[in-house]
Formats: structure tokens, sequence, C-alpha cells
């Protein structure tokens, strides 16, 4: 069953009565919101409850966190990634959602929707219309009010009766202290209180309990207690619940030493998980060294202030929304907000300068992991500095324009351009990504006209490594648009007279794949195949992915072509694994129509039609029917023709649904183990 519901990295304590009136709510609405203050548990409540609920979803439980999100630009793509859609059309997100999710019998999750209430009131409201098998369960602080909506109010964990307050937090503490006996008698009278003065609320349990590391529960219970007669007279009007949670907060807060005071508050600026170098990168200075930050992160980790995942650390946000408030305190939101638009800026770079390398697939997974936070520095330079904007919109594009985040690559170039209009060497790169982005989404005629004028503006600018990123783009548009010969006469011209060194430059490379594909184009197929094969070679030597996946997409092609359907079978698989190392989407639905073509080819139709079948399903996540390089259609149509000639017209039907309506990413694990 398809689902990316977050691991839970901490034990589920009580929660059985919430449990299963959530499970008999999701049987009956399409609509279900569980409310509460925050750290009151709704997150760990829906994610056991989707669980639960997986087995009456055919097509999974896909999780969406909003938390991460700064405003509602980002939110269809939020949704999209969490449902396995990476549009590659012009179409507008949430009418490509739509449409994707119309037929799925699916249970969407958007946890921590309060602070974008009335975008996800309008979102939902579309998706539920056009997805009439879709149910939908959301978290959030507030309700949507949306008609239809079933609310139900999370409460804290019992403080009496079978006090699961009280087994939470001997969880806790047996973690934070393993050695301390909660049932000593003491203990225990001390343990039941701090439960009673928190009120069963979670994260406020969580973090005190954390505190018995370094001290006795009877010490936590008295310096907790006072903290709430201290703030008995508080005016605030917040209620009880909320300024419990507040207080304990606070409570840990003061726990904290002084450096870990400053980095909570200096972490607050991340919007999405972080590891330790951006950590130091952004939050070292002042009074707190790189070295500190390292003492002061296992710090914050020990007090349940940050979690840790592998490498990456994660804030929840009530606890992000309270060193926000410091760090306004401070006086300092407007210069960690310039430190760490300048640290994403300097990842883009190295992310830019990586992609040729050896740690090109790792770069892809970086990217991808610091998504949210390369938005929040582009939104920053959007203002701050534009120029600036336009280089790191570049820098990352092409990662974007690959896997996922086509739409979002497209809008940020568009936005940072528009904001300024200087002619620079950042402006022309921006100028190309955008055409690369708009040819992918199709729009052939921009994209020759941004091609165009990059190649005059990197002519005036005397850059050659402008010069050969704008012969790619011309040079693929040609191709795209049925003009093989001229995108060979195009790439030819930028890379100059024999011999050549493709991995001079990433510009270079694209271009050699575009002649390489030319020439496949116009039929010189032995040409074709001896530079495919030696870039392929070098490909492999440097430890790039994805030229070598399109050398070996045309290898294949090539060797389809010329009878030799179990070379070409072999090279198509090659080319699915570099593109599912990098998430591809687009270029593993290419190499699939090509893998059936050539399993077709060796006579086994029902193996052929299970993965044309799964090439639609992967179609279908970038939002075309069917889309390719004008050589392939000839191919497709030979490929259905002989499958259907080796296994007759409803065998061939059958094994074609088989492909289709399983999950997509099932069957590309079958094709590249060979079982297809």
């Amino acid at each position: 069953m398809a689902s990316n519901i977050p691991e839970e990295s901490t034990s589920f304590v009580g929660r059985r009565d919430e449990l299963r009136r959530v499970n008999i709510e999701l049987a009956q609405h399409r609509l279900i919101t569980l409310t509460g203050p925050g750290g009151v548990g709704k997150t760990r409540i829906a994610m056991r409850a989707a669980a639960a609920a997986a087995t009456r979803h055919p097509d999974g439980v896909r999780w969406a966190d909003l938390w991460p999100l700064q405003g509602d630009r980002l939110l269809p793509a939020a949704v999209c990634d969490a449902v396995g859609l990476s549009d590659h059309t012009a179409r507008m997100p949430v009418a490509a959602l739509c449409d994707w999710l119309s037929d799925k019998r699916m249970l969407l999750v958007l946890d921590s929707c309060e602070h974008l209430v009335d975008s996800c009131r309008d979102l939902i409201g579309d998706l539920l219309t056009a997805a009439p098998l879709l149910t939908v369960l959301i978290t959030s602080r507030q309700p949507l009010d949306v008609v239809g909506e079933w609310i139900t109010e999370v409460e804290p964990l019992s403080v009496e009766g079978d006090n699961e307050a009280l087994a939470l937090f001997r969880e806790r503490a047996g973690a934070a202290a393993p050695g301390l006996r909660l049932t000593d008698p003491a203990h225990a009278v001390a343990a039941a209180a701090i439960c009673r003065r928190l009120e069963g609320i979670p994260l406020a349990l969580e973090l005190a309990g954390a505190q018995l590391a370094d001290s006795s529960p009877e010490r936590v219970a008295e310096r907790l207690n006072s903290r709430f007669e201290a703030l008995a007279g508080d005016p605030s009007a917040r209620p009880p619940r909320h300024r419990t949670l507040r207080t304990a907060i606070g409570w840990s807060h003061e726990l904290c030493a002084p450096l870990e005071r400053l980095l909570w508050a200096r972490l607050s600026v991340f919007r999405g998980t972080f590891d330790e170098e951006s950590a130091q990168s952004v939050c070292a200075g002042g009074p707190l060294s790189p070295q500190d930050v390292r003492t002061a992160l296992a710090g914050l980790a020990a007090k349940s202030v940050i979690s840790r995942e592998g490498q990456r650390f994660s804030m929840l946000d009530t606890l992000r929304e309270y060193g926000r408030l410091w760090l306004a305190e401070l006086g300092e939101v407007g210069t960690l907000a310039d430190r760490h638009a300048e640290h994403f800026l300097g990842f883009g770079r190295r992310a830019d300068a990586g992609w040729l390398g050896p740690d090109q697939v790792r770069w892809y997974e970086r990217v991808a992991e610091a998504h949210v936070d390369l938005c929040t520095a582009l939104d920053h330079l959007l203002v701050a500095d534009p120029e600036r904007a336009q280089e790191l919109s570049a820098c990352i594009g092409f990662f974007w324009s690959c896997c996922r985040h086509l739409h979002e690559a497209r809008g940020y170039l568009e936005r940072a351009l528009a904001a300024r209009l200087a002619p620079s060497p950042a402006r022309t790169r921006a100028l190309w990504m955008l055409g690369v982005a708009l040819l992918f989404q199709g729009d052939l005629d921009t994209a020759d006209e941004l091609g165009r004028q990059c190649s005059r503006a990197a002519r005036e600018e005397g850059d050659a490594e402008a010069m050969l990123a704008a012969g790619y783009l011309v040079g693929l548009t040609h191709l795209m648009a049925g003009r093989p010969l001229a995108g060979y006469t195009v790439a030819d011209h930028v890379l100059g007279p024999m011999p050549d060194a493709p991995f001079d430059s990433a510009a270079r490379l694209r271009c050699h794949i575009v002649r390489i594909f030319a020439l496949t184009a116009l039929g010189k197929l032995t040409e074709a195949r001896a530079e495919a094969a030696e870039l392929r070679r070098d490909c492999v030597a440097h430890g790039e992915y994805w030229a070598r996946s399109y050398a070996d997409y045309q290898l294949s092609l090539i060797a389809l072509l010329q009878g030799r359907p179990q070379d070409s079978a072999g090279h198509a698989r090659a080319m699915l694994a570099a593109k599912q190392a990098i998430g591809d989407n687009f270029g593993i639905a290419l190499g699939l129509d090509l893998l059936a073509a050539a399993v077709a080819a060796q006579g086994n139709g029902e193996s052929a039609a299970v993965v044309y079948g799964t090439g639609q399903a992967y179609w279908r996540t970038v939002g075309h029917p069917q889309r390719g390089t004008p050589e392939l259609r000839a191919v497709r149509e030979e490929c259905e023709q002989r499958a259907r000639a080796a296994i007759g017209d409803k065998a061939y039907a059958d094994a074609y649904r088989r492909g289709t309506e399983a999950r997509p990413e099932t069957s590309l694990a079958r094709v590249l183990a060979g079982d297809l």
C-alpha cells in the first residue's frame, strides 16, 4: 500500500479511545479535522489513525507536512509532492492536482494547517469536489469551517484513572534517565504532580521528562510549581492549556544553558530540517562559535527541544514559534534572515558546481532536503537582493526542473527576472534556466526566443559558458520541435572542432547530449552509437548520472533500430536505474516506453504490455498522457503492434491494465530487478 506517513521516532502511549473514534469517522466522513492546542498530540494521533485506515484506501495514504510553509504560495506544491505528482505541464498546480486525484481512492493527510486556514479551505474544497473517492484528514489548531467538515477535538492525556499522562512521562523519563525508578514513593508522588500541573499535554510532558537527565523528579516538580505560582497573575487572554504549554516551554527555555537559548532562537530561522553544517553557518556568531553550535545542538536534542533523524535535525513548530519570539527580542530577525539567505545562496552555488561531479546524485538529494529553506532564501532575496535571487534560482533550477519542482522553478525565475531588469551574467543565466523550464512544459516558442536572447547576451558579455548553455537550450528546442538537423547544427557549432572535452563544463556536456540525440534522429546511427558509448564511458569514470542516463537512452534506441533488442533492453534498464537515482519521473517514463519496445521485439508481449502500462502510469505523474522525442512515436506504435500480435488484444489489454493500476514504484523495482 502506497504510504509516506512519517516514521514514529518515540513510543506511542494510550489514545485507544481517540483512535477508535477517528477510525470510525474516517469510514463515515470525507473531511475530518483534528483540532486542539499545539503540543496536544494531534499529529501522532493522525499518524496512527492514517496507518490503521490504509487498507480501506487502495491508492494509499499520502502525508503532507504543512508546518514548514511560510505563506500559501507553496501549498499546492507541497500536496503535489505528497501525492507523487511532478507535473510538467503549464497548467495551474491546483488544476493538475484535481485531475491527478480525480479517480483516486486515497487518504490525504495535511498536518498543521492552522497558519494556512483560508488557503487550505479553498484547496480542500476543490479537491473534494474533483475527487469523489478522496478522504482528507487534517490537523489544525482551528477548524477550516468547510461544509461537511467533521471536527474532533483532541484532548490532553488523562491524569486520573488509567493516567496516560503518567505512562508517557515514565516512558520519557526512562529514555532521559535510564537508572531512575519512578516507582519509588517520593518519585512517584512528584511524577504525578508534574503530570497534573502540566494538564496531560504531551509536549509539555516530553520537555519535563527530558529534564530528568540531570535533575530529580522532586526538583523538577518544585521548579515547575514555582514557575506556575509566579505566573498566577498573568493577565494573558490565552485559554488555560495554551498558557500551560507556553509556561512549560518557557520553563524548559530557562533551564537551557545561555548558548543553548541563543541557538534555539537562531535555529527558528530554518523552515524545514537542517544539518549541523547549516546550523553552524547560519547560527554561529558573537558568543556562539561553530564548536559551541555543535555542543548546543547536542544539549537541545537532549532536552527534546530538537529531534535528530540521521544527520538532520528538526524542531516542532510550537517550539520554533517560541524561538522566533526570542529572536525578535534579541533584535536579530533581519540579521538571521540575511545569514540564512547567504548560506543557501552558497549552498546553491556548491550544488551547481557539484552537478557535474561524482556527488551528483547526492546533490539531488540535498537540494530536495533543503527545498523549503531554499524557497525561504529566495523569498528573502527577491526583496533584499534580486540579482542574487536570479543567481540562486538559476543555480538550483536544473535540479528542480528535472525532479518534481518545475512549477516552482518557473515561478521563482519569473519573479526574480521581473524584480531586476538590468543586464548581468546572473540575469542571463536565469533567462536560460527559465527557457529550459518552459521547454520542459512544452512552450517551445518562448523557450526558443529565450535561447536566442541568451545567445545575444552571452556574446555581448564574452561568456563562453553562457554561449554553450544557450546552444543547449536552442538545440534542444529544435529537437523537441522535430528539427534534428537544426539541433545538430547549433550543438556542433557551439561545441567547436574536435577533439573536445565534455567534462570541461556542465553546459558542454549537455550540448553533447543534444548532438547525439540529433545524430540518431538524422539516421546516423553508427556515428551516434560511437559518440554515445564514448560519452557513457566518460560519465561512468566521473560518477555522473544525468548525461549517462541519456547516453544509455540513445544506445538503447539505436540498438532497437539496428535489430539488437536484448542490448536495447539492457541500456533501457541502465537508464531507468540512473533516472531513479536522481528522481526524474519524466526520464523514467521515457525509459519505460523504450524498454517496452525492446521487450516486445524479443517476443514477450505480456511483459511488454505491463511495462508499457507502467510507463503510462509514470507519464500521468508528469501530467502528460504520453510525450517524448519525436522519433519515439513510431517505436511506441510498433511496440504495441508487436505485443498485441504476440498475445492477442484481450491479453494485451489485461496486462496493460495491470501495469497502469499497479503502484508505479513497485513496478519499476520489478523492472530493474529483471522480473519484467
